[in-house]
């Protein structure tokens, strides 16, 4: 009875090991460049490496596949290059590999930045229109790393000019009973290790009666415009009276036109009437 064969193909994967991440070194300053790799060997075929910031993806970094001294499977790396930020700091940079023979749980390397940067400064003021008799509170907020030391308080270029009213207790300015002399600039300084900032506030001190005689109604401009109106109105009610007293006596003159030289009253009424018939008599003739 014939023997019969058949052939089958095997195919022998490789487990990548254990990836890890190297050329780090805390802390790193500011706008210094990073280079961070990550490297696995003993994958066959060969493993994918994917790195994240913060569970984000982070895409356009270099991968080199080379194969091992037995040549039967393969150490990759991947370089992640950046300019370390502020933002950075505390962030978790995570070098991911994947490969068909870890069945969909891939294995992850991890590294937290320690990003050390100079201060940012910001001033906030408790009063945003400080008057007269006031006070007011000017917090200096700093954030930096390393923690930046206390900060330093001046006004225009040199110190506080009078340290009973303005008191300096860590981060805080206090300024009570504001008057005109306390308008300047204040400036909050901050520094560590690393370096210094600065930032500025210009306090103006309102004068609480002025601003009410702004905004309450100018007596003087309303008697202005009332007096005003009441002159232009006589004046309009004596033009007015004049020109109908004129008309009124131009109307009598032609009336008794033709009886001023009558002996009697008769007369003067039969000559006024004969005026009138003339008048109507050319009135008629010129139309």
């Amino acid at each position: 009875m014939p023997v019969k064969t058949s052939k089958a193909f095997l195919t022998v994967l490789g487990v990548p090991e254990k990836p890890q991440i190297t050329g780090f070194t805390s802390p790193v300053m500011e706008g210094e460049r990073m280079q961070l790799t990550c490297k696995t060997s003993g994958s066959k075929p060969a493993a994918d490496i994917r790195w994240f910031k913060n569970d984000k993806e982070v895409k356009d970094v270099k991968y080199v596949k080379e194969e091992d001294a037995t040549r039967k499977t393969f150490t990759v790396s991947s370089t992640l290059d950046f300019l370390a930020d502020r933002s950075d700091d505390g962030a978790v940079v995570s070098c991911r590999v994947d490969h068909e023979s870890l069945n969909s749980t891939p294995q992850i390397a991890m590294q937290v930045l320690e990003i050390h940067y100079t201060p940012l400064v910001k001033i906030i003021s408790s009063n945003s229109w400080p008057e007269e008799g006031q006070s007011i509170i000017l917090t200096c907020e700093s954030k930096g790393k390393p923690v930046p030391e206390p900060v330093l308080w001046t006004k225009d270029g040199g110190e506080l000019p009078d340290p009973e009213r303005m008191v300096v207790n860590g981060r805080v300015l206090s300024i009570s009973f504001l008057n005109k002399t306390d308008n300047g600039t204040y400036r909050c300084e901050a520094k560590n290790p690393i370096g210094r900032n600065s930032t500025e506030y210009v306090l103006i001190v309102h004068d609480p009666n002025a601003l009410a005689g702004q905004t309450g109604p100018d007596h003087a401009l309303i008697g202005g415009i009332v007096a005003v109106v009441v002159f232009v109105t006589l004046c309009s009610i004596i033009l007015l009276g004049r020109y109908l007293a004129r008309h009124k006596g131009t109307y009598l003159t032609n009336e008794a036109k033709g009886a001023e030289d009558a002996p009697d009253a008769d007369t003067a009424i039969i000559n006024a009437e004969g005026s009138q018939v003339n008048a109507e008599e050319k009135k008629e003739y010129f139309i």
